[in-house]
């Protein structure tokens, strides 16, 4: 009668067991976190891999852009010529509208050289096209198809045809990562477009809402007023749209009123985006990596943040 096969328990002969193999990876995976959680030891490898894996995001969002081809060489004639009726009626409107912004443009120069003040409209804009958006739910990041190469650095403004948008949080040599204004880490300071008031607006994590926690009870705000970047701590150029104030609850108990805006931007809709230069914007420093300049953000950190206008207002990491 044979004997019954017996099963070997320990180490695989010529090699570890897959118990010790597990444990070597665990040990060697923690080791990197932390060093890249505390130094940043792993940037550079992160900015390889960016790389190396930009060709697949291109190749994910060829179909994309191939399903856009089509249904844009099938569109009906009927459709492009009302566009095109469309199109020459609103360029009529806007020359028609050019005249007096000529106008206008050469009386706030003349203005703005008595108060020898400088615009801080921005002075160069590339559009940069989303490859991929965080599915995290709790995140509203996406990235882009733009950076180091094209002079992007972090911390840079983001906006569409709306408004506001976002701003980089990360570069690496050909991708970048961008956060929107409607996440909850993130804020940027605003004012109202009717009477000048200044507030900060905080992403609630809805792409769809913004907060405005800082406003009393008694602040001069109403139902559809416009919120535009007021320009305050260098970041998004002053002037550009960012919401609309949709809900005004005041608070009797409490020493600020609950005031929520939905963006100007669609956020949730947009291919495309535009990196905005500002002005003021030493063009040196623009193009150089933020981790070349010893006044530059840190990278995981977005730079339109609560400091802006009290930097008792940052959220704790």
């Amino acid at each position: 009668m044979a004997a019954p096969a017996r099963t070997t328990t320990g180490p695989v002969r010529g090699g570890f067991s897959m118990g010790a193999r597990f444990l070597l990876l665990s040990i060697a995976c923690f080791a990197l976190m932390i060093l890249d959680h505390r130094d940043q030891h792993v940037e550079r490898v992160r900015e390889a891999l960016s790389v190396v894996v930009y060709p697949l995001r291109v190749l994910v969002d060829l179909p994309f852009r191939g399903w856009d081809s089509i249904r844009t060489n099938f569109a009906t004639r009927e459709a492009l010529v009302a566009e095109n009726e469309q199109l020459k009626r609103d360029r009529l409107n806007a020359e028609f509208r050019l005249q007096r912004l000529a106008a206008l443009e050469t009386e706030n120069a003349r203005l703005r050289e008595l108060l020898d003040s400088q615009a801080r409209v921005g002075s160069r804009a590339l559009i940069a096209e989303i490859l991929a958006v965080d599915l995290d739910p709790y995140r509203q990041r996406f990235n882009l198809n733009r950076g180091l190469v094209d002079g992007v650095y972090v911390g840079q403004a983001l906006i569409d045809a709306q408004g506001v948008v976002g701003q980089t949080v990360k570069v690496g040599p050909f991708t970048s990562e961008a956060v929107l204004i409607t996440d909850a880490d993130h804020a940027v300071p605003v004012s109202v477009n009717r009477n000048g008031l200044r507030t900060i607006a905080v992403g609630t994590g809805d792409s769809g809402l913004l907060r405005l926690p800082y406003l009393t009870n008694n602040a001069d705000v109403e139902k559809g007023d416009l919120l535009v970047s007021s320009g305050l701590g260098g970041v998004f150029p002053a002037g550009y749209p960012v919401g609309r104030i949709t809900e005004i609850r005041l608070r009797p108990d409490q020493s600020f009123a609950e005031i929520m805006a939905e963006p100007a931007s669609a956020l949730d809709r947009d291919r495309e985006v535009l990196l905005v230069w500002n002005a003021a914007e030493d063009a040196p420093h623009a193009n150089e990596p933020a981790s070349s300049r010893g006044d530059a953000p840190h990278a995981s950190e977005p730079t339109g943040s609560r400091g802006a206008e009290a930097p008792s207002l940052a959220k704790a990491k």
